[in-house]
């Protein structure tokens, strides 16, 4: 995707810039937006709706309504989702996964999680096979931190599953010109054949179970909306094979600490706090460079109060860290009216990180003796 001016901001699967403005978003990628009337429809199975939701950190998706439908009718949906392995997970990452953990215990589906070190190693110049399937490995041990039943999820590596993957994904890659790979993603002709080649990988657990079970299973897909041309390919093609179009339920961007805009990127260690980091390496980076919607001094903040839209320390809080909306609503209403300064709200935010950080770690240690519960290999 191209800039309309220079104002405009950049979302593709591989690069997001500027102020991202997620109405406009969704027209550009034709995503509908998820209103009153589907939460409803969602609640009416899950008997609650999960806080990303009731919040709007999933805001927008792609038939959603057939999946309920089908579910309705009978006909259980499975979920995908996946990762590309290159660097440590950071709390941005657990977004999504999050979420799907909940549609997972709600709903209770089968999970397929896919770990593309085949992607990274295509698309990362500086990264050589070893270093993506190492990266693999470590990334499942922060997926099975997050409590996924072991029963109903399946971790894929790629190039463990090449043989599986290659024969489902060599029909799908034949439907698919070079010409559409091209304008979908913004490749030009010095974009190695892998790398084209790759999104028929990628369209492969959207159809897993419909080719193990030899009938037709609906797959939804919770990811953060940068991903959604990937599976725009998907949906275009895997109904000239026969499967069902993947639906998706879509995310927004967890913020960089310097910012409200964009996302946070693993590639920065100034505006990322990764799962792995300290107590000690927590508390400085959101003191040093947490964006702050405070005021310049503590007298005028006492007087015209804050903006927890812009104050990352707010945002984060709000979607990944308070589940609770009523202790969230009081944060919101103390910063916005001035009783709550930016150092308190900080100190909040790295007691809930650091909590929640020393949790994940101790089980992601654990994680590493039940890899042979969760990962396959063909």
């Amino acid at each position: 995707m191209t800039k309309e001016n220079e104002n405009d901001f950049i979302v593709t699967p591989w690069e997001v810039h500027g102020k991202v403005d997620y109405n406009k978003l969704m027209e550009r990628f034709g995503t509908e937006p998820i209103d009153e009337a589907l939460l409803e429809r969602i609640k009416k199975h899950t008997g609650e709706l999960h806080y990303m939701l009731r919040r709007g950190t999933f805001f927008t998706h792609r038939d959603m309504n057939f999946i309920l439908n089908e579910l309705e009718r009978g006909n259980k949906f499975h979920l995908y989702t996946g990762r590309g392995p290159s660097e440590d997970i950071h709390i941005g990452h657990l977004v999504p996964w999050v979420f799907t953990k909940w549609l997972q215990d709600k709903f209770d589906v089968k999970f397929i999680f896919q770990l593309t070190d085949d992607e990274k190693f295509l698309f990362e110049e500086k990264l050589s096979k070893e270093d993506t399937y190492s990266f693999a490995i470590e990334n499942a041990c922060d997926v099975i931190a997050l409590g996924f039943d072991p029963k109903n999820t399946e971790i894929i590596i790629d190039t463990d599953n090449a043989q599986t993957f290659y024969n489902i994904a060599l029909p799908i890659a034949k439907k698919i010109t070079y010409s559409t790979v091209k304008a979908s993603f913004g490749f030009d002709n010095s974009i190695n054949i892998g790398s084209v080649f790759y999104t028929s990988i990628q369209a492969v657990p959207a159809v897993l179970e419909s080719v193990r079970q030899g009938k037709n299973v609906p797959c939804l897909i919770p990811h953060a909306i940068d991903q959604d041309p990937h599976f725009r390919l998907a949906r275009d093609v895997l109904p000239r094979l026969g499967y069902y179009k993947p639906a998706s339920i879509q995310c927004s961007f967890l913020p960089a600490l310097g910012g409200p805009e964009g996302k946070m990127s693993a590639s920065d260690p100034t505006q990322t706090v990764y799962v792995t980091d300290d107590p000690k390496t927590v508390e400085k980076k959101i003191n040093k460079y947490a964006f702050s919607g405070g005021q310049v001094s503590v007298a005028e903040h006492r007087k015209k109060g804050g903006d927890p839209a812009v104050d990352v320390s707010y945002q984060w809080l709000k979607i990944l860290l308070e589940e609770d909306d009523k202790k969230l609503k009081t944060l919101e209403e103390d910063y916005r009216n001035g009783d709550l300064l930016t150092g308190e709200l900080k100190a909040i935010l790295i007691d809930k990180l650091n909590v929640f950080l020393e949790n994940h770690r101790e089980k992601r240690e654990k994680a590493r003796d039940r890899l042979d519960e969760f990962l396959i290999k063909d």
